[in-house]
């Protein structure tokens, strides 16, 4: 990955965090301490739906209100429903206005806002949620995600071995590299265990649209799919449809297996408190020079790091599975679901055996692994 420029403006940030009272050097606060003096600082959050979606938004808000219990001293502010416009550097430059001096903009399209909003306040950490910065930034800015389509796919071998049709279903927004991988991911995690599974794809062209979701979740069981799982922020909707049909969800983003009792298999969720904490604790320290949130950082269970957890297994995952997603899961601790030999739709090698790609080659990829079923916008 390529090294970002450090964030070396933040070593002025404990002495404005932490009171002007002080002389000399400011101990920066450490999660759960009290900062030295009186408040002056906050962390702003964005998200760009609902912080009760059962998704993606869900989580991220969970996250921030850990950053809150780790830094009772430190306020958190939050905002819902910002959408991926300039609307973003609106909001954020509302929360500098209110003291921010991090802020976590959570969703794909926030980029450019952040990288907007960090040129114009380079006294405040913008850090992006998921993106990979090719371009030279302001020094201020910096990205971090983790890599979840590793437990999205120790959850395509729960479908694989559940499906009676050989028929998944992968309902999307956006063909962007996180879903792709995703895509791909579920697919090879189901194949590893029933060799003639296909993924049916939908896009819906929305990160939240519970008509377009409906209709998604609608055409897949009328194709014989009787598994579905999503990429989408807010997930009710296509979980709601998939259990009233009878047939098998797995999970994305958060834990839903109290709408689905008797259909959820697992899925895969986020747990970004610590990483949100280890972010902030950083940055009020002033250590970003030379550390790790200096890059596009990236953790999964290679790094030992991972900000996800699978869900919950559902009643009919048997022991059998579990014990082939515990042995799979061991394995991606110094492996790759994307572990050559790889072939695209077309039978193309793309990642030839013997191959354990990088988190970087793997978030370049664009094409649908052989298995899927649908087509990618051609660029």
């Amino acid at each position: 990955m390529r090294k970002l420029t450090t964030l070396a403006v933040l070593l002025t940030l404990p002495l404005i965090a932490c009171s002007a009272n002080t002389t000399g050097t400011a101990t920066a606060p450490t999660a759960g301490s009290t900062p030295p003096g009186k408040d002056s600082a906050a962390v702003g959050f964005i998200f760009v739906g609902p912080k009760d979606d059962f998704g993606y938004n869900q989580a991220a808000y969970q996250g921030s209100q850990e950053v809150a219990k780790a830094f009772p001293n430190l306020e958190v502010i939050t905002a819902e429903n910002v959408p991926e416009d300039d609307n973003a550097a609106r909001v954020m430059n509302s929360m500098i206005a209110k003291g921010a001096k991090i802020i976590f903009a959570t969703s794909y399209g926030h980029l450019d806002a952040a990288l907007k909003v960090a040129a114009e306040h380079p006294d405040v950490a913008v850090v992006q949620q998921g993106n990979l910065i090719t371009a030279a930034v302001p020094p201020n800015a910096g990205t971090f995600f983790g890599t979840v389509y590793e437990p999205v796919y120790l959850a395509g071998i729960a479908a694989g071995k559940a499906t009676k049709t050989g028929k998944l279903g992968y309902v999307y927004a956006f063909p962007i590299t996180q879903t792709i991988d995703n895509i791909n991911a579920f697919e090879l995690g189901a194949q590893s265990v029933n060799p003639d599974a296909q993924t049916f794809t939908v896009s819906t062209s929305s990160w939240c649209d519970p008509g377009k979701q409906a209709e998604a979740a609608a055409n897949l069981l009328k194709q014989g799919v009787d598994v579905i799982t999503q990429h989408q922020d807010c997930t009710a909707t296509v979980i709601k449809a998939t259990e009233a049909a009878g047939k098998f969800t797995v999970g994305y983003h958060a834990d839903a297996s109290a709408i689905a009792p008797k259909g959820w298999l697992t899925g895969s969720q986020w747990n970004w408190g610590p990483l949100y904490t280890d972010i902030v604790k950083t940055a009020l320290g002033g250590t970003f020079t030379g550390s790790k949130y200096n890059d596009n950082f990236r953790v999964g269970y290679r790094t030992g790091e991972n900000p996800f957890v699978q869900s919950p297994y559902g009643p009919l995952v048997d022991d059998a599975t579990k014990a082939e997603i515990d042995k799979a899961r061991e394995l991606l601790k110094t492996s790759s679901p994307f572990a050559g030999p790889i072939k695209d739709q077309e039978g193309k090698v793309r990642i030839p055996e013997g191959t354990v790609p990088d988190y970087t080659t793997i978030e370049k990829i664009d094409y649908f692994v052989a298995g899927v079923v649908g087509s990618l916008p051609k660029s």
